[in-house]
């Protein structure tokens, strides 16, 4: 979170102001799709309460700040990408604990105010922290912004490693049900994202966008938050499988796009080459 507010300018701001429909359109879908998703699939699959309210946990959270690289190699619009994401966990402070709570309550007991204040701890003060950092310590983020991503890296892996390490043997009983459950949960959000923003009227590299930063979700703080606030540690598990099953299929679809964009832009421009070589001889 530190690093994503090291990343934030007031240009960041002035640029949600210049695409204001396409900001809208994202952080509507991303606080929609999931949240419901997640509560449809454990309803479908019958999960135990435990896994329901993790599953429902991370659908709950912002996007995740690994889908403004995936959105770069899909060559969607990386601008759009910051900002929902700087969006998304901003407003995270309010709307993981009131949508968990409605949701996930339904499964197990949740303290909305305990997540509230986590959230606001996890979330918005390391975000603060690094924007104001960005602002008058420019020089200083210059220095440390080269070993930022691997340290988020690490973060990820020792945590959501950690959540799985320590329930291996339930997992193995189980573990087919969570990680179905979570391919199913990101499955919507990458299919629906980019169905219902083109629906909106959404260009398509928008569209594109959208569609990955509602499938990638920041399972970190699903993880973090399920591990101070259920007391069953399973809790975590689908936070922890949900940031592999996004990150597979966050990088397949923008492999899929990549070569799709460069498919497209070669057929334009050969087309294009032709129309000026006949205009030419129509001149001639």
């Amino acid at each position: 979170m530190l690093g994503m507010g090291m990343t934030l300018t007031f240009d960041d701001l002035r640029g949600a102001l210049a695409m204001p429909k396409e900001v809208l359109c994202g952080f509507f879908l991303q606080y929609t799709i999931m949240p419901l998703s997640a509560f449809l699939v454990s309803k479908l699959l019958n999960l135990p309460s435990y896994y329901a309210a993790g599953l429902i946990l991370v659908g709950c959270c912002p996007g995740g700040t690994a889908s403004n690289i995936v959105t770069y190699i899909a060559r969607g619009n990386v601008a759009l990408s910051v900002l929902m994401t700087a969006a998304s966990t901003i407003s995270a402070v309010v709307m993981t604990p009131f949508l968990t709570a409605k949701l996930a309550g339904q499964f197990v007991a949740v303290d909305a105010a305990g997540l509230l204040m986590s959230t606001l701890q996890v979330v918005l003060l390391p975000v603060l922290v690094g924007a104001l950092l960005n602002q008058y310590c420019q020089s200083f983020v210059k220095t440390v912004s080269p070993v930022m991503p691997p340290i988020a890296v690490a973060t990820v892996a020792v945590l959501c490693g950690n959540a799985i390490a320590q329930n291996a043997s339930a997992i193995l009983m189980s573990g087919r049900q969570v990680v179905l459950a979570a391919c199913l949960l990101h499955a919507c959000g990458f299919f629906f994202g980019y169905v219902l923003a083109r629906l909106l009227k959404v260009d398509v590299s928008s569209a594109r966008t959208i569609s990955i930063e509602v499938g990638m979700q920041n399972s970190v703080l699903g993880v973090v938050l399920a591990g101070q606030h259920f007391g069953n540690p399973l809790t975590a598990v689908p936070c922890a499988v949900s940031s592999v099953c996004h990150s597979i299929f966050g990088s397949v679809l923008a492999g899929i796009w990549r070569c799709t964009t460069t498919t497209t832009t070669t057929t334009t421009t050969t087309t294009t080459t032709t129309a000026d070589t006949i205009v030419d001889k129509k001149e001639g």
